[in-house]
């Protein structure tokens, strides 16, 4: 398979969904596309447990999809899990069981993040100008944003989706009256907190984006209610016939998969509310959703346009960080990282950008307070919505973030999620960024002297131009105070003052 083949793999709630495409002269060719639906929220129990036989059905798909992505080489594959694998309490164990079919990271994004990349597959897919609204219905959320071009400007993720309302509501028997009044008015409640900001944003057109919604354009347009898309006044007609029906019988009566038609109320009624709570007369339907989003944010991050970067800058400019002094402490870590990169296994690309956005972002805890400053940022890190950033990235650099002075949390490092980084590799990467926090500790702008550092295993060995140190002596003492830190840690220490 081609080094230009990108692949990306987007585990919902009710489908588990692959793209494979080629990219040349400017252009992205769509290789192959499988999609299955696994109903992986069917099998969510009331406490938040996966089923085993639900699971069973996953890991079957999976299986084929890692045969048809296994000679894609790191940094080429993007798999993610949206609102199922957020939720469930054995999520853990069934994203190892995942990996090992994969051969690649599974990682877990936010809401907020699965809209941005919704939108972000959306607005390359989808021909158009202007401000947009964006609406996509999966099996446990719908995510609404309004963007223009390719910059979303408000993120919603909603907590209802086909499957947790058609478990809700309709559980498989006939659709009574009283049943989708039940549903449409637990959909405006989730819907009303929101309708004020995004009827606000004078959006010109709705798109939507996911397979509940293809299904009901497929219905409205072969029952002769639209042309084309999904107009308010197709949505009443549909709501009409679906009284009195049964999965078995919504099956035959408008020719949908099994699987389709047990989730199709719940994804015709988050619609339906959402129409009337934004004021919606018309979508259009896009081909384009999650996993194609996914494959212009790994782009991305091979071109060097990575969408990280701005959050990190963004996020350092709004809580005002010295922004200067952590661009020289980054530099330092640098310089450091790239002595020790073959010894410690540092030479990979990704491993300087964490050392660059924790060196950036180290002190962002002090827009709280500045006692424990370390402590509020790993707090702001993990909650933050950060654009680009998987839960396992953010819990990777709020741990740097927190252990970059004082006591090393080992604890901390110790619990990160696989898809993360190891342990060790993560615990190496913080004795080099705290080591540039010290030598920093002035905030001036001199140069530092040349440094030399060497590492076996745990012993490092820092040393400076002859007699420096002695000039030195409070940067002596913080570095001596330092060692004894990273001893408490189970790594060595030593300065060599120019012998």
């Amino acid at each position: 398979m081609s080094t230009d083949s990108f692949a990306a793999i987007d585990l919902g709630s009710n489908s588990f969904h692959m793209i494979v495409v080629r990219t040349g002269n400017g252009q992205v060719q769509v290789l192959d596309r499988l999609r299955e639906m696994v109903q992986l929220a069917a099998g969510l129990n009331a406490d938040n447990v996966i089923s085993e036989e639900a699971q069973s059905r996953a890991l079957d798909c999976l299986a084929r999809f890692g045969q048809r992505i296994g000679h894609l080489p790191a940094g080429r594959v993007r798999i993610v899990g949206t609102n199922t694998l957020r939720q469930a309490r054995n999520g853990a164990s069934f994203i190892a069981r995942a990996e090992a079919l994969l051969r690649h990271p599974v990682e877990i994004i936010s809401g907020i993040e699965e809209a941005r990349l919704i939108y972000l597959g959306v607005a390359h897919t989808t021909a158009g100008s202007g401000r947009r609204l964006v609406i996509d219905i999966g099996g446990g959320s719908t995510e609404l944003i309004v963007g223009e071009a390719f910059e979303p400007q408000r993120l919603e993720s909603l907590h209802m989706g086909c499957v947790s309302m058609s478990k809700r509501h309709f559980r498989g028997e006939r659709i009574r009256e009283a049943d989708l009044r039940r549903a449409e008015l637990a959909v405006g409640m989730e819907v009303e907190p929101v309708e004020g900001a995004f009827r606000s944003l004078a959006w010109g057109e709705a798109i939507g984006a996911s397979g509940s919604i293809k299904a009901i354009r497929d219905v409205v347009v072969a029952e002769g209610w639209c042309e084309e898309g999904i107009s308010r006044e197709a949505l009443r007609r549909l709501r009409a016939e679906l009284l009195d029906q049964s999965p078995e019988t919504l099956a035959a009566r408008f020719d949908l998969e099994r699987e389709r038609a047990e989730v199709f109320a719940g994804g015709f009624v988050v619609l339906h509310g959402v129409f009337e709570g934004l004021g919606i007369e018309a979508l259009r339907v896009s081909d384009g959703a999650l996993r194609e989003g996914l494959i212009y944010d790994l782009m991305g991050r091979v071109r060097h346009e990575d969408v990280r970067d701005r959050s990190v800058t963004a996020l350092a400019h709004r809580f005002g960080c010295d922004e200067a002094h952590g661009a020289r402490v980054a530099a330092t870590a640098e310089r450091l990282r790239a002595q020790v990169a073959a010894a410690w296994e540092l030479e990979d690309a990704d491993v300087a950008y964490w050392l660059d956005w924790s060196a950036r972002l180290h002190e962002v805890g002090l827009s709280i307070a500045h006692s424990q400053y370390h402590k509020h940022g790993h707090y702001m890190l993990l909650n933050a919505d950060l654009p680009g950033f998987s839960r396992s990235e953010q819990a990777l650099l709020a741990a740097l973030v927190r252990g970059h002075r004082r006591k090393v949390p080992q604890d901390v490092f110790a619990t990160l999620p696989s898809a993360s980084a190891s342990p060790e590799l993560a615990l190496r990467l913080c004795v080099l960024l705290r080591l540039a926090v010290v030598l920093h500790r002035s905030r001036s702008n001199p140069p530092l002297p040349a440094l030399t550092l060497a590492v076996d295993g745990r012993e490092l060995r820092l040393g400076f131009a002859p007699g420096w140190l002695d000039d030195h002596p409070l940067t002596r003492v913080d570095l001596e105070t330092e060692a004894d830190y990273l001893a408490a840690a189970r790594f060595r220490l030593t300065l060599a003052n120019g012998d």
